[in-house]
Formats: structure tokens, sequence, C-alpha cells
């Protein structure tokens, strides 16, 4: 009988992408792939060190885990995994600790699932992390995550990935191309291209050989693949050529998420950014120009050390003043051996959490204002498979969230969708899905 492994992802697309290929690695070893709410020999548990309370989440997922399975063997890779390795080990029930170069190479780490009274870490110091090693999810979405790049040359004050992800290194164009041509006859119609760095795109062993937009344009020629959509990408890194290029492509969708982290330029340099606000303007007027329906995408950090009240409201202004669609914040929180965690001027929980508020209420009013552009148009709308008080929802090229009564001839089908009006719930409510003919 096979053994059962079951997976866990906290955090990013990227981790997603790679529990995926650790998945894909388990099952040429002979595993069966279990869901993780059920009993399963293994565990395996992605960690990410970016949002808050790692350890408790960690904990927590552990104890779920041994509900189901109180003998399971349980591994934990991915960031936290690399930066607190020896703080995880002693959490009740973990049984290995894998840092970021030995993740892959999991199964010859597990050996006979024998439980030890210590747990076992595997743990390299991150400069020895300088392989790139490809991953995409598939099976459990309608689109997949393609890892492009991973780790990061940045040293922006407030940041763990360089210390968990180690130096900035891609995958050959060759090799993504040929990825993409097999996620394509596996029947996913859309890929988001996921990194740590995405814009970065091009180093191999410590030299720049591509560019990202070389990338966009040879992925631009997969057939198979309806959609691809660029996640996260540095305002420095994305150049005027690439918008151009996205302007006037088929496949690659109006859709790109800038992290600001600021719109004061004193924060942005106390955080070693390498832009100030102008450009990031600039970008935001470029892309509307050229794409005037795009989804632009915000992320903001609020109460970071030395932000006054009017640095806040600097950035406040300068959000609500541009063409943007909506807003991920993060609150800042203190991460052990950054410079961050050491500069004066620690700003209130309580003005952090009001300031956190403020923007989130923001993001919520963008949103609105952009989806009531969309409304009364036809979109083209590819819907999942998840179903939610017997709704389905999707996605258009543009990253309107739209929903329909559940149809299970939809799913996977990208459709004609004419956006009728906003639900309760932020939604777009589609008023006519076009029939579909066709199933897989």
């Amino acid at each position: 009988m096979s053994k059962r492994v079951a997976f866990y992802t906290l955090g990013c697309k990227l981790n997603f992408s790679e529990t995926s290929a650790i998945g894909r690695i388990f099952q040429d070893a002979g595993y069966e792939p279990a869901p993780f709410n059920s009993r399963a020999d293994v565990y395996v548990i992605n960690t990410c060190s970016v949002t808050d309370n790692a350890d408790k989440k960690c904990r927590k997922v552990v104890r779920e885990a041994l509900k189901y399975s109180p003998d399971a063997y349980v591994a934990i890779v991915g960031c936290y995994a690399q930066l607190k390795p020896r703080e995880i080990a002693e959490i009740p029930g973990v049984d290995m600790v894998l840092g970021a170069a030995e993740k892959f190479n999991i199964i010859e780490h597990i050996n006979d699932l024998t439980k030890q009274p210590k747990a076992l870490i595997r743990h390299a110091p991150i400069d020895e992390t300088n392989q790139f090693i490809p991953a995409f999810s598939i099976g459990d979405r309608t689109r997949t995550f393609l890892k492009v790049q991973d780790g990061c040359d940045y040293s922006c004050t407030f940041c763990t990935i360089p210390m968990a992800r180690g130096i900035s290194r891609s995958g050959t164009i060759a090799d993504l191309v040929d990825q993409a041509e097999k996620i394509a006859a596996s029947g996913v119609k859309e890929i988001v291209l996921t990194g740590v760095n995405i814009g970065d795109f091009g180093i191999r062993n410590g030299k720049r050989e591509d560019r990202f937009l070389d990338l966009v344009k040879a992925l631009d020629g997969v057939t198979g693949i309806d959609r691809f959509r660029i996640s996260s990408i540095e305002p420095n890194l994305l150049s005027n050529d690439i918008i151009d290029f996205v302007a006037q492509s088929n496949r690659f969708v109006p859709h790109f998420h800038m992290p600001l982290q600021s719109g004061s330029d004193k924060v942005l340099r106390l955080m070693r950014r390498r832009y100030q606000r102008e450009l990031y303007a600039e970008r935001v007027a470029r892309i509307k120009a050229l794409m005037p329906d795009c989804c632009i995408g915000v992320d903001v950090i609020v109460g970071f050390p030395g932000e006054s009240r009017e640095d806040f409201l600097e950035t406040y202004h300068f959000l609500n003043g541009l063409d943007i669609s909506y807003l991920h914040v993060f609150t800042y929180s203190e991460r052990e051996n950054t410079i961050a965690a050491q500069m004066e001027g620690a700003v209130p929980g309580a003005q952090r959490g009001e300031r956190s508020k403020m923007l989130h209420i923001l993001s919520e009013k963008k949103r609105r204002a952009f989806y009531q552009t969309q409304l009364e148009r036809t979109q083209h709308v590819l819907f999942e498979g998840d179903v939610k008080d017997g709704y389905m929802h999707g996605f258009s090229r543009n990253y309107v969230k739209v929903r329909t009564p559940y149809d299970p001839l939809l799913v996977n089908e990208i459709v004609p969708v004419r956006l009728s009006h906003i639900t309760d719930g932020g939604d777009v409510e589609a008023a006519e899905v076009s029939p579909v003919y066709t199933t897989h």
C-alpha cells in the first residue's frame, strides 16, 4: 500500500508553486497525495517569514495535522525554516526541518519515516543557496503559478527574504518556455509568473544573461495558454518597454501589481527602496495611458519606524490621487536581524492599526470605483471550480472578480460575460453568461 503525503502552504504564490513541485517529487517516489484534512503518513508544511506570527501559525498547522494522524512524520520547509530552524525543531510533533537548499531533496532526507527523539535539522548557510530549482503549481487551481526567478539582491531594511532565499537567480528562457508548454498541454488556461523579484529575471551564476522583457516576449509565443499574468514587480524594474509590450499583447493581460510601500520619499529612503514616488506615479500614468482599463494593485506598509503622521498622510493622499485599483496593506512588524528593527522612531501599535484601517477603507473605495467603470461591459472571464453559497467565481483579464450561479460546464472555461452590478460582498454579478459547448 502506498504511503500518503499531505501538504499545507503558508504565504505567497511562489510558495504554492514550490509546494506543488515538492508534491510531484513525492509522487515520483511512489507516494499518494492526500488532502491535508485526512490521514497521511507524511505532512509537509511550507512556511513563510513575511506574515506575522510565523511561529504561532506553524504550531497550529502541526497540531492540526497530528489530529488526523497522530503518528505521522512532520516535515517543515520554506522561508521560516531557513531563518529559524532550531526554533521550529522545538515545536512538539515536528520531525524534520529543511532549509532553502535542502527542501527539494526532501525524499533523500526522509528515509524510513522513523520518528526520532529530536527533530532532524538539515540547514545550510543561505549563501550556499545559489541554484535555481524550477517549480510550478498544477492540478489544484484553474490558474498555475510558474516560478521564473528566486532570491533577491536588494537590501530593503524591513525584509528578511534575502536571508531566507539567497541571491537573485533564474531559469533559462528555453526551460521556462518548455514548462509553459507542458502546463498548456494539461489544459490550464492562465499562467501567473511568480518569483521573489521577477523584474530582476535573467541572472545565472551571478551574471546577467537575459532580461525579464526577453522572457515575456518568448512566453507570448506559447500556444495553448490564453493568459499570462505578471505577479508583483518592482516599479523601478517595470520598464516602459515591458508596459508597451503588454499593452499590445494578446496573451499578457492588463493587470500589474507594483509594490509602493510608502508614498513618502523620506520613508522610502529609510526603507532603502530603489525609487521615489515620482517614478511610481510615472509608471501608473504610462500604464493607464496605454491601457485605460488596466487593473493596478499596490503593496503599502504602514507604521514603519520614523513614519510620522505627516508622512502617513502624504502616503494616503498620494494613493488617493493615483489611478489604482486596490491595495494590499501590511502593518509593519519588527523582524529579527533587519536594519529596520534597530531604527529609532517606532510607531505605537494603536497608530499602526489606525493607519492600516484608513488604507483598507481607501482600498475598498478604489476597488469599487474601478469595478464601477467596468459595469455594463462584456468581459471574458475565466471561471474557477470553487463553490460558495451556490455561486462560482472567476476573473476577467483585468482582474475583476465576477460571480455567477454554479454551472459545472463553466469550470476552467473563458466565456464572455456582461457585468451587471457590484454585490454586497464586493464582487461583480454576471448578468449574462454566454453558453459553453466545450467540455474537458
